[in-house]
């Protein structure tokens, strides 16, 4: 499944050189009129906003400012104001537009009803993108959606425990809001994996609900190992929250679990280093930003979709202590890709 960051959080900070017409596919004389009347890059404002304020989206904010120079935009700016609040959400947006943001890029809080907002902004002429998460369900009213395929991801994470702890143990499963689509799916993907060891990896506990912010997920934490800390073999976690309180917390109770987190935040780095990590799955925020900037303006400028509501993996790469000085590497490469298959497989332009 081809859904977002994170965490439901359900992903480089280096930017590449432009080649504005790269690879587009002809199109009839009709959509060519109408590119012509589409806005130049400095015409082009476009506005980034997460569910609120959370670690994963924090490239997002100095990749707003990048992608306006890189890409001489008229503007680019970064809001999480809306407080996980899909009300508050829809006022931001609607703030933005009003001030003259042309281009929208969008987690949305409540994947069942963001579709409404995508088809709101639609009517009024706006290019839109849904980052680092889809709506709910099979249909994505959003131009695009670019984000993390979160079931793969969590496999990834798990088959990596598995690898770690020899193929044998119990599994505990760290994770965000239960009644999330992506949380689903990250459970999937965790069972996934742990289905193809024929039983001999068992899933101890999956504990949900737990990534509303660090002080949850310690207390969690805590409480896990107090209770199971000399059962559990392996934690697998697919939020950030929980990563970041399982790599302390197991470090600090010197049990022998191995810890295999999300994203990259420097306590779990620095664990991947020192042997108290064994890994971490990487996701691509900097690339959703990036990547959705650019082609939000291409949109705006008179490309369409050659497929709308495409679903696009953005990556996830799994980090352990053999790759951890050179990840950035292959998560700027996959970057490059991506806007690569923009141009060449998913816009139609001039």
């Amino acid at each position: 499944m081809k859904r977002s960051p994170f965490l439901r959080l359900g992903l480089g900070a280096a930017l590449f050189g432009l080649v504005m017409t790269t690879g587009c596919t002809r199109k009839s004389d009709n959509e060519e009129a109408a590119a012509t009347t589409g806005k130049s890059p400095d015409q082009v404002k476009v506005a980034l906003i997460p569910g609120g304020a959370h670690p994963y989206f924090q490239p997002w904010k100095t990749a707003a400012a990048d992608v306006k120079t890189e890409f001489k935009l008229g503007d680019a700016t970064f809001n999480e104001t809306s407080g996980w609040d899909q009300t508050k959400q829809n006022d931001v947006v609607k703030s933005l537009a009003a001030q003259g943001y042309n281009a929208f890029g969008i987690f949305g809080v409540a994947p069942e009803n963001i579709n409404s907002t995508f088809e709101d902004l639609k009517r009024q002429g706006f290019p839109v993108a849904s980052l680092a998460s889809c709506p709910a369900g099979d249909v994505n009213k959003a131009d695009f959606c670019l984000s993390t395929d979160v079931e793969e991801a969590a496999y990834k994470a798990t088959k990596a425990a598995i690898e770690a702890i020899g193929g044998k143990g119990n599994l505990v499963h760290l994770t965000g809001n239960k009644v999330d689509s992506n949380t689903q799916r990250r459970i999937a993907g965790v069972e996934k994996a742990v289905g193809e060891t024929g039983g001999s990896v068992k899933i101890l506990q999956v504990v949900t609900d737990i990534d509303t912010d660090l002080q949850t997920a310690q207390k969690a934490v805590a409480d896990l190992l107090a209770a199971k800390g000399s059962e559990i073999t392996a934690i697998v976690n697919t939020a950030y929250n929980p990563a970041v309180a399982a790599a302390e917390g197991v470090k600090q109770a010197k049990l022998p679990i191995k810890v295999i987190a999300i994203d990259d935040d420097k306590t779990i780095l620095d664990g991947i280093k020192d042997g108290s990590v064994a890994g971490t799955v990487l996701q691509n925020p900097v690339g959703q930003a990036t990547v959705g900037s650019y082609a939000l303006m291409k949109l705006a400028g008179g490309c369409t979709m050659s497929q709308p509501g495409v679903v696009v993996d953005s990556g996830s790469f799994v980090v352990t202590k053999a790759n951890v000085d050179g990840y950035e590497t292959d998560r700027e490469a996959k970057t490059t890709s991506l806007r690569q298959d923009f141009d060449s497989r998913y816009l139609v332009c001039k």
